[in-house]
């Protein structure tokens, strides 16, 4: 399976959308997997796919989802062309938006043990209104508009809650699912864990044992997934979240250096001046100075 694997951008793009043509790229979709769970809606055409062994004809107008980690493909169901859009996203940046409403990523992991329907006719995806989400969509990551990402995860998060009601008309018991992944980490998921405890001293041994892996093991994983070492993913994270402190707010260094988890103000400088290649106070100056 790891041959399959295609590996996603989490860190700096956890949200995808895109129009795919198949008289202009290479087609068909080879099987393979990822991460990142995928939503495709079907504009024009018929599609073979297949997911974890199990073939689907999607036609015009329909949905189908992807679960994390599953096995699809994607091939022209009569030899004619197909025109479809897509959506993927790393659902473990998408935590627990409600006290009742367990987190995207718990949900999907607890629906595909269900074995859960994951093709939605015409019927059904236009209840679910997936050709306004999916228009929506595009056209945010397209004009790259003030807000985008908090507009895309709303909308994905309306579609989820959407197909969630589907589900539940369907025998799904919703309250039995988990209120979040804790102590049910993997590699898919981790970094849930660790973007909650950015302010902590977090080791990556104990990230490993989370994931109940091996160091080693672990460290080759999380390479896989996210294109760098595991120290280095936290240290940029912290970054990011200085980043927002700078920007948003007038708190001293020696503050945001504590929230953001450093160890001391002179090394936050440090690290923040390696990845930005200005000082905190320059960073701030720089964008005060461009509004």
């Amino acid at each position: 399976m790891s041959s399959l694997f295609e590996r996603q951008d989490s860190l700096n793009s956890p949200i995808e959308t895109f129009i795919f043509d198949t008289e202009k790229r290479d087609f068909p979709v080879k099987q393979h997997w990822h991460y990142f769970a995928e939503f495709i809606y079907i504009l024009k055409g018929r599609a073979e796919v297949t997911c974890d062994g199990r073939a689907y004809t999607v036609s015009e107008g329909e949905l189908i989802i992807f679960y994390p980690s599953s096995v699809h493909s994607i091939f022209s169901a009569d030899g004619s062309p197909v025109l479809f859009a897509g959506i993927k996203f790393d659902s473990a940046k998408f935590q627990n938006i409600s006290s009742y409403v367990p987190s995207v990523t718990a949900i999907l992991r607890y629906a595909r043990t269900k074995d859960m329907q994951i093709h939605f006719n015409a019927e059904q995806a236009e209840t679910l209104h997936s050709r306004e989400i999916f228009s929506d969509c595009i056209r945010e990551t397209e004009q790259c508009l003030y807000g985008r990402d908090i507009m895309l995860r709303s909308q994905i998060y309306r579609l989820i809650l959407g197909i969630v009601r589907q589900w539940i008309s369907l025998g799904l018991d919703i309250n039995s699912c988990p209120m979040s992944s804790t102590e049910i980490y993997g590699i898919e998921n981790i970094a849930e864990y660790i973007d909650r405890r950015l302010e902590e001293n977090i080791r990556v041994a104990d990230i490993a044992e989370k994931c109940h892996m091996s160091y080693s093991g672990f460290t080759a994983k999380f390479r896989e997934q996210y294109g760098m070492n595991c120290k280095e993913y936290i240290e940029r994270m912290r970054i990011f979240k200085a980043e927002e402190y700078l920007l948003f707010t007038d708190h001293s260094l020696m503050y945001i250096s504590q929230q953001t988890g450093f160890s001391d103000c002179s090394h936050f400088i440090r690290c923040f001046k390696k990845h930005i290649g200005l000082t905190p106070k320059q960073f701030r100056l720089s964008k005060k100075h461009s509004c």
